[in-house]
């Protein structure tokens, strides 16, 4: 029984299953839903999409294109990260209502959503500028949860010492900031950056070749000339496209990703220097270039301190104003009032359409909960088998990581999309073939999710306690005991969530697919979504997509939130 006594939360820590935030998001969701659906049906009967060339010359402007893209929705994501996980940390009013919001956010299955923010957006936008905004919307909603979670879990189980110590030398919110919480979280936060981006490529790759009916709001990009080039069977555009793809990917590694995690290693929390920091040949050059440390010198320093002037300033103005404010104003009373009436008329309105869904229908719903929750269920249980040994294999010993950091980047922005079609030529004639395939499909949307989580977590293990178990000679089982997966757990609970929250998602195309021909479903709550996609049925959609997110949010209170708590509590490194 004392194992088990780690795997509740102190007593005085528990939360209540259900809060009024949870039902605020909620409804807040449903009018959001109502009113899009409301607008998609005044967009354009038909849509006129681009022409996608196959020759190679385009390859390098379409990879500027979509990379374009990519890094519009990650900057956005990262400042969205950066306020929005600060926030939720440090007050816990406002942690009521953003983590349910963040828990609500992550498990919405944006890809059944696509069709309705496309529709919405192109009613009153040209339709250029429609679907290059939905793509970097839903490039965002694979890259901000992820990152978001990870920098929460980071600011809540900084080590108490350093909080007293920067409360002992006065140091204003800026500089907290930039001196404590963003150097104790930037290991966590670089490598969920490289796996929201590398999440990323399939969403875009999704955004890029969407359709609707008549409606072509494809863009011109890697993931269009990929489509363009398997509809018309050409196999060597298709090999220039995948080469494209990949030699981009492997870029990005080298220019960007490696240097940060070489630069990144700096903030680890240990007292002995690692003998195998992370390095980095452009990082090393970089830094040897004597162009770089004039430009350092001359212009970073310089605008650095500006910057850093004009925060305090901004820091120390808002401070004082918010301590001679202490009357709401009428402005704040006005803009509250409104959002309670729009969430107010949207709900009633979705509850209107959720009332005309009959009882078999809603027991349909119930039974496509279950048997997703299971696929989730399994998909999480196999992708931690293998994460996590390589994870930590790949976190303890930079030689290795050099080798195989890029082939993980490499296998996790491959579309998934991609290789379920040969999947299910294999098991689509085994009994039970779909589910099979689906579990699998899952698996391989959210297993990076994990891997990742656990390869940082790895990676900030200071290298003086490594030193230490050492000496002590202690053996395999109870390193993993005593050091491991202490130090991993915050990382895991923070990639167990996340990938949970992928799983669910990843259902949508998982359980109802076309092949051959025809469509080919599972049981399943994704399965259902797609179906009333497919079909226009929205009364279905809300209610099916709602169930959805009641579920992964009632988990997320019942589990998650909890093991949240013995990650801050228990397993600080101090």
């Amino acid at each position: 029984m004392g194992v088990f006594r780690y795997l509740l939360p102190p007593q005085k820590r528990l939360e209540r299953t259900f809060t009024l935030g949870d039902v605020i998001v909620l409804l807040l969701l449903a009018s959001l839903l109502y009113a899009g659906v409301r607008l998609a049906v005044k967009a354009p009967e038909v849509i006129t999409g681009p022409h996608i060339s196959l020759s190679t010359s385009a390859l390098p402007w379409y990879t500027l294109l979509s990379l374009g893209r990519m890094f519009a929705a990650y900057f956005l994501s990262l400042g969205f990260t950066l306020v929005y996980g600060r926030a939720a940390a440090y007050n816990r009013r406002a942690e009521m209502v953003l983590m349910p919001l963040l828990d609500v956010l992550q498990s919405v299955p944006i890809l059944s959503f696509l069709p309705v923010v496309l529709l919405s957006l192109s009613a009153f936008l040209p339709q250029r500028l429609a679907a290059e905004l939905a793509s970097i919307v839903l490039i965002f909603t694979s890259q901000a949860w992820n990152m978001t979670f990870g920098w929460y879990q980071s600011l809540t189980t900084i080590p108490n010492e350093l909080r007293e110590a920067s409360a002992i030398f006065r140091l204003n919110a800026w500089l907290r900031f930039k001196r404590l919480e963003l150097p104790f979280g930037m290991i966590s936060l670089v490598w969920n950056s490289i796996m929201s981006f590398a999440g990323g490529w399939f969403f875009l790759m999704a955004a890029e070749i969407f359709t609707v009916g008549n409606r072509d709001f494809r863009l011109a990009g890697l993931g269009a000339y990929l489509q363009e080039a398997a509809n018309q069977g050409n196999t060597q555009a298709i090999l220039w496209g995948v080469f494209t793809l990949i030699l981009t990917i492997v870029a990005l590694d080298q220019f960007l990703w490696r240097p940060l995690l070489a630069w990144s290693d700096r903030f680890k929390l240990e007292m002995v220097e690692s003998d195998q920091p992370p390095s980095s040949w452009f990082y090393d050059l970089l830094h040897k270039s004597r162009l770089y440390g004039w430009m350092q010198k001359s212009l970073l320093t310089p605008l650095t301190e500006r910057f850093d002037q004009w925060m305090l300033h901004i820091s120390t103005s808002a401070s004082t104003s918010i301590e001679k404010e202490n009357k709401i104003s009428p402005g704040i009373v006005l803009f509250y009032g409104l959002i309670l009436i729009t969430v107010s008329y949207g709900s009633y309105r979705a509850l209107v359409m959720l009332a005309s869904i009959s009882l078999n229908q809603w027991l349909e719903i119930g039974l496509g909960v279950g048997a997703t929750l299971l696929r989730v269920v399994i998909s999480l249980l196999i992708a931690l088998c293998w994460t996590l040994p390589l994870g930590v294999m790949v976190g303890t010993k930079p030689d290795l990581a050099r080798f195989i950091q890029p082939l993980i980047q490499v296998a996790a922005s491959i579309p998934a999309t991609a290789i379920f079609p040969i999947l299910l030529m294999f098991l689509i004639h085994l009994s039970g073939g779909l589910n099979v395939a689906a579990i699998l499909l899952m698996l391989m949307g959210t297993q990076w999710y994990l891997l990742f989580n656990i390869i940082a977590g790895a990676s900030a293990i200071p290298q003086d306690l490594k030193y230490t178990t050492a000496l002590l000679q202690l053996s395999a089982k109870e390193r993993w005991r005593t050091l491991i997966l202490p130090a991993l757990f915050p990382y895991l609970i923070t990639g167990a969530i996340t990938a949970s929250g992928g799983a669910w998602n990843a259902s949508i195309v998982a359980e109802y697919v076309h092949f051959g021909g025809q469509t080919i479903s599972a049981i399943g709550i994704g399965a259902l979504i797609s179906h009333a996609t497919a079909i226009g049925d929205y009364h279905l959609l809300l209610a099916a997509t709602l169930s959805m997110i009641l579920t992964v949010v009632l988990l997320n209170r019942l589990l998650w939130r909890r093991l949240y708590r013995i990650a801050e509590e228990k397993y600080r490194m101090e």
